[in-house]
This record gives structure tokens, C-alpha cells and sequence, in this order.
């Protein structure tokens, strides 16, 4: 069952290979002749300023010039492209895994890969490629596998080495060339909106039979008879030039899926695997060539390893779910068409304005005369020549038309995303302005770098990529096979770059020379810059910013110096602050101490000299009151001089009666030498009457 649901159709199991193949690309060549080939052309004559009958608005239309507006909006396009691509030398770069420490394999694929593509003259084909896709919207490119014979000079001793042979070294390799494809010579599935969605694609061009030969002698296509190829056209890189119809073979290339079994009749002859490991599928991807439509030169499966196709495009503009793009030509197609219209109409009007013209009386004009005018001409006429002849004119032409071409071409320019110098000032969006300009041009780099992003992520990048992986398979003694990663290195375009070194001079006006900024902003004005001592500009800038040694030097033993010091006032400061400190801690345990020396003071002076006896007696209550006033004012004394030691600001008040006043202040009374003495010694004064005598014995205290 399975067998009979995919069995081939009997229509095509009598299908040769080639015919299949010759019969898709004649409907795709279709399609395309129908929807694209008649735009294609116009905006290939407007890019290269070739006037066509068909180009003209008006019957009556003479003049055949073509502004160059919109030549200059590709041309400025892609020289921003360029720009921003291989500006700075490197523009692409390899990054390994993030496993592996060792890097000297991925810098030495780069290098390579460097040198391989500026010796194949890579930067000049992706440049056609850019003009490509700006023109018509779409740039394709074919991958190309090519052997090459490296000659490199060298010496060979000779005679046990008392001569030296010089010739050159040859080693064969393969190299990997990029060949830009134009729109007419590139066919693809119409349903596909990329070369890895579409069921295949070809390239039909025109070759030197020379070429196809070669190939035969070293294996690569079949040993058959090609012969030449009938003349078209539509194949033709310039349609409007003769074409050569001798000597050239139209070579027809396909990469895509075709069918299994073609396949593998296609191979019977020569014996050859498919080398496909996918049984189950009725399509293989091949790569087949054929010659002036009908002569098989080769069919084969894909014989990458990568299983990929050869081709890389890229559209200028995505146009949602199609292949083809939408260029600057197409941008600017209405407004360079209005622009030539203008011009072409203006010149027309100039012929009949500033041209000098005759109106003339035929009935008065002899039979015969030719009616023109000239120089030192003689003009008969039968009558007065003022009622004959009268010169005449068609008007003046209006001047607005200059005002309407200059707007025309702020049309242009305004469509394209293109500005020139001259144009830069008040053509971007009609004010001369700096903040205007500014975001004018802030516009149209953001436009730029979106086409720029396209171009990498749908063309540079997979170059890139496929070139690398066919070294690695037909060269690998200078590739290694490894998983790399790749990425590009663009940078600013020339309108960008010129922006920004505005911007970047306009913030360093508002700083100072000493700010650790300002450095960085010179250095990335200069880094910005197109000069061609830029590098060694940049390695100065920061050799001068790297300290010098001895300087270093000196300034860490300033400063430690300075630290010295610093810590030694620290130091000093400290020491004051704790003998303040022990100061205020003397006089508050001085301060807590009064008060029992006060006591003691007071016991000595109540019990210094008393004797026994009532005049004692009353001695010692004296002295009790006097010493219990002397204590009160001592006491605040006392507190005063507490509050003086912990304000320091108050001055100091002068000191208080010591305790050896109060002890001198008080005296004992006088004695009565004559009266008699008690037992404890003289009495104080004479007994008073009505007391208690001295028989009653002693008081005590």
C-alpha cells in the first residue's frame, strides 16, 4: 500500500532530470518576466541616467534628461553601508566556547579567514551586492568553490649550498569566492519568501565556453558536447547595449530538492551514491547544471556538509511574505518621475521662449525666400519690412518651477533616506536649525541602521558562516573543524559618525579640563574620526594618561607624609581630650570627698580646747553653732566651685575662707584667773545663781 501511495507519476518516470529541472525555471522566468522584469529594467535606467521612449509622460514631451537625484540617494545609501561595514578593517568576528580557555584557535581563524577573503576580493562583491539591492531590492550572491595554484617566491640551496635556486612554490587549494547575481539571472520558487523556504533556485547567465571546458578536463562537469547557446536578452546584464551572440554557453544552475528517482537514474551512467541517509523522503537536495538547456553537465547530491545552498540574499526593504524587496529606486520612483517631468517640461518651454521667432505676412513674402533667421541674414519682403516681419514670442516661462524642482527633490531625498551637503542645511526637513538638523538626521540614521541590521543578519552572517564551513571541509589542514559562533562588527555610518563627534563636541564644551571625563571624550572624537593616524592618535592619548613611576612614587610619599601628620594632630588631640578628661574626673572625686572632710574639719574644731566644766559647756555649744554656719557656707562654696570646674567658659571666682579661718575665728573666752577652777579645769565665768552648782558633779557632753 505504501508502495503504490508513493509511486512516481508515469508522466514523470518517463522525465529526464534535466527537463524537470529546465521546466521549473521556465515557470518561475515566467513569473518573474511578468511581475518584476519591466520595473527592474526602468529603475536600472534611472540609477544609470539611460533615457527610454518609454520613460516619457507626454506626447509632446522632447527633452530626454534625467535628474540625478535619485542616482545620488543610491549611491549615498550604499556608501553608508559600506561605511558602516568594512570601515574599520574588521567587520566580522569569531567567538568560541565558553568552555574552552584556549583562544589562540579562534584568533587564528579569524586572521585566516581575513586574509582568504581580502586575497578572493570579497569586500568588492558584497559591494555589487549592496548596489544591487539598493537598485532593484533585493542583493544575491552565489558561494563559489574554486582550486586555485598559490605562487609564493623561494630560494632552494643548490650545490651543497654554494648556490641558491630562486623560483616559486606552488601548493594547490581551494578557495571560496562570493560572485554578486543579478535579478534577471536569479530564479526562485514565486511562493518562497527566502533561499531555505523555496523548493530550489537557479542561476541562467551566459558563460565563456572556455570555462565550461576547463571544468570538463578537471572532472567537475561531464566530458559531453555543449556547443553554443542562441542569443537573449532578457539575460543580458545591460539590455539596451548590442549583445554578442558568439562563443558564450548559457549555464543553468540549480540547487534545490528534485525528485529521488531522477536522481538516481540521473546517476545510473556514472555509478555515484546519492549519500543520503533519509530513505523515506521522495525528494533529495542536489545541485544540478545544465548547459544551454537541454545538456546535462552534472547532478549530484548536496555534497556539503553542512547540507545548505550556496546562495545568500538579503532584501533591502522586507515587503511582508515576498522575496523581492523594496529598494531606493522603488522608494523614490514617484518623486524622480515627477522631478524629470518638471524638468524635461521647463526645458521644452525654454526652446519656444528664449529662441527668436518671426511672424510673417505670406501674402508679402517673395515666392521661394526660405523663412529663417540668422546673423547678417537678408530678408526680402514685397512692402515695408515693419507690416511684414514681427518678431514673436510664446511668453516668459514661470519662475515657481525652480521653487517646484527644488521641492521635487526634497521629495526625493525625503523618500530615500539620502542627504547631501548641499542639501544638509534646510533640504532635511525645511529648517536650518541645529535642533532641527539634529532630528532630522537622527531619522535617517535610524533608517540606515535598520537596513543595516538586515544586511548582516540575512547576508553577511551567513556568508560568513558558509565560507567558513567549506574550509573546514575542502581545506582542513588551515581550518580546523570546530563549532564556532560568528558575529559582525559594524559600526557607526559616515552621517552617523559625523553626528555623534557633534554631539560628543558639544558635551566637552561644558566641561572643565581637569575632569577625569574629558580625556575620554577627546578619545572617542578621535576614535570617531576618519584619519589615518587614528590608532596611533588613540595608543598616544593613552600612553600619556599612564602615570609615570617616579611621579607615583613621589605622590605616595606625599601622601604618606600627609598621613603622618594627620594621624600625629589625631594623636595630640587625643591626649588633651584625656587629660581633660582626668582633669574633670579629679574634681568630681575632689567634689565627692569635701563633704566628709568637712565633717572631720568639724569635729576637730567642736572637740580642739574644750574642757570640763559648764564655761566649757557653753564654749562647746558656741562653736557648735559657729561651726554649723561655717559648714552651711562651705557646703555652697563647695557647689559654686563644682559648677565652675565642669563649665569651663566661666571665669573663676576667688576662694572662699578656708577651714583654718573658721577654726581661727572661733576662740575660746577669756578665763577668770581669779575665780576658781572645777574640776575640769577654770570655769567659764561665775556661777549664776539658781544653777546647778559644781557639788552636782560634771555635765557630760
Amino acid at each position: 500500500m505504501k508502495d503504490d501511495l508513493y509511486s512516481p507519476d508515469p508522466i514523470l518516470a518517463q522525465e529526464s532530470l534535466e527537463d524537470w529541472v529546465m521546466t521549473k525555471c521556465e515557470d518561475w522566468r515566467d513569473n518573474y518576466q511578468s511581475n518584476y522584469e519591466e520595473k527592474f529594467d526602468e529603475y536600472y535606467r534611472l540609477w544609470r541616467g539611460i533615457w527610454d521612449p518609454a520613460d516619457t509622460e507626454r506626447k509632446s514631451e522632447r527633452s530626454r534628461i534625467i535628474s540625478p537625484a535619485l542616482q545620488q540617494a543610491v549611491e549615498s545609501n550604499v556608501a553608508e553601508m559600506e561605511e558602516a561595514t568594512f570601515g574599520r578593517g574588521k567587520w566580522f568576528d569569531i567567538s568560541d566556547d565558553v568552555n574552552d580557555k584556549d583562544s589562540e584557535d579562534v584568533q587564528y581563524l579569524r586572521n585566516k579567514l581575513t586574509e582568504d577573503f581580502e586575497n578572493t576580493k570579497v569586500r568588492k562583491a558584497v559591494a555589487e551586492c549592496l548596489i544591487n539591492a539598493a537598485v532593484f531590492g533585493t542583493g544575491v550572491g552565489e558561494i563559489v568553490l574554486e582550486e586555485i595554484k598559490e605562487m609564493a617566491p623561494a630560494t632552494e640551496p643548490m650545490m651543497d649550498g654554494q648556490l641558491q635556486a630562486v623560483g616559486v612554490n606552488i601548493t594547490d587549494r581551494v578557495v571560496v569566492k562570493l560572485k554578486p547575481v543579478m535579478p534577471q539571472n536569479f530564479l526562485i520558487d514565486p511562493i518562497a519568501t527566502s533561499i531555505d523556504d523555496a523548493m530550489g533556485v537557479a542561476i541562467d547567465e551566459f558563460v565563456s565556453p572556455h570555462l565550461v571546458e576547463q571544468l570538463q578536463e578537471q572532472g567537475v562537469y561531464r566530458d559531453v558536447y555543449v556547443g553554443t547557446a542562441a542569443s537573449d536578452t532578457n539575460l543580458e546584464p545591460d539590455q539596451d547595449i548590442s549583445v554578442y551572440s558568439d562563443d558564450k554557453v548559457r549555464l543553468t544552475k540549480y540547487y534545490g530538492l528534485v525528485p529521488k528517482h531522477m536522481l538516481e537514474d540521473a546517476l545510473d551512467d556514472e555509478d555515484e551514491d546519492l549519500g543520503t541517509s533519509d530513505d523515506s523522503s521522495s525528494y533529495v537536495e542536489a545541485i544540478v547544471v545544465i548547459a544551454n538547456g537541454g545538456v546535462l553537465l552534472k547532478a549530484e547530491a548536496n555534497p556539503y556538509m553542512m547540507q545548505d545552498r550556496p546562495i545568500v540574499a538579503f532584501p533591502w526593504d522586507v515587503v511582508p511574505s515576498m522575496f523581492w524587496g523594496r529598494g531606493v529606486c522603488e522608494k523614490g520612483y514617484n518623486s524622480q518621475k515627477a522631478l524629470d517631468t518638471e524638468l524635461r517640461a521647463r526645458i521644452d518651454a525654454l526652446s519656444l521662449t528664449i529662441h527668436p521667432m518671426l511672424a510673417i505676412d505670406a501674402t508679402k513674402f517673395p515666392r521661394g525666400a526660405k523663412p529663417e533667421i540668422r546673423p547678417g541674414k537678408t530678408i526680402l519682403t514685397n512692402g515695408d519690412p515693419r507690416e511684414v516681419l514681427q518678431p514673436f514670442n510664446f511668453g516668459q516661462v514661470g519662475q515657481i518651477t525652480f521653487a517646484q524642482a527644488a521641492s521635487l527633490q526634497q521629495m526625493v531625498q525625503q523618500a530615500t533616506g539620502a542627504v547631501d551637503s548641499a542639501g544638509l542645511s534646510g533640504a532635511v526637513n525645511g529648517e536650518a536649525t541645529a535642533a532641527g538638523i539634529s532630528m532630522s538626521l537622527g531619522a535617517i540614521i535610524k533608517r540606515h541602521k535598520r537596513t543595516l541590521i538586515n544586511f548582516q543578519q540575512s547576508f553577511l552572517i551567513p556568508f560568513v558562516k558558509k565560507a567558513a564551513y567549506r574550509y573546514m571541509q575542502f581545506d582542513p589542514e588551515n581550518y580546523p573543524v570546530k563549532d564556532y559562533k560568528f558575529n559582525a562588527t559594524s559600526t557607526l555610518g559616515i552621517i552617523a559618525r559625523e553626528y555623534e563627534v557633534t554631539q560628543l563636541v558639544q558635551l566637552l564644551q561644558t566641561m572643565k579640563q581637569d575632569s577625569p571625563i574629558y580625556p575620554v571624550l577627546i578619545q572617542s572624537i578621535i576614535d570617531n574620526m576618519n584619519l589615518s593616524n587614528r590608532e596611533e592618535l588613540i595608543a598616544s592619548m593613552q600612553k600619556a594618561q599612564q602615570p609615570n613611576p617616579q611621579a607615583q612614587q613621589a605622590a605616595q610619599a606625599t601622601q604618606q607624609a600627609q598621613l603622618a601628620f594627620q594621624e600625629s594632630q589625631t594623636a595630640a588631640l587625643a591626649a588633651q581630650a584625656a587629660e581633660s578628661q582626668a582633669r574633670a574626673q579629679k574634681y568630681t572625686v575632689e567634689a565627692q570627698l569635701a563633704p566628709q572632710e568637712l565633717e572631720i574639719e568639724k569635729i576637730e574644731a567642736i572637740t580642739r580646747n574644750i574642757k570640763e566644766g559648764d564655761a566649757d559647756d557653753k564654749a562647746f555649744k558656741q562653736r557648735l553653732e559657729i561651726a554649723n554656719v561655717a559648714l552651711k557656707e562651705k557646703q555652697v562654696n563647695n557647689q559654686g566651685n563644682q559648677r565652675n570646674a565642669n563649665d569651663t567658659t566661666r571665669p573663676k571666682e576667688p576662694n572662699q575662707p578656708s577651714q583654718r579661718s573658721v577654726q581661727g575665728s572661733v576662740q575660746p573666752p577669756r578665763e577668770n584667773r581669779g575665780a576658781p577652777r572645777g574640776p575640769r579645769g577654770p570655769n567659764v565665768g561665775p556661777t549664776p545663781q539658781g544653777t546647778q552648782g559644781p557639788s552636782e558633779g560634771p555635765q557630760s557632753l
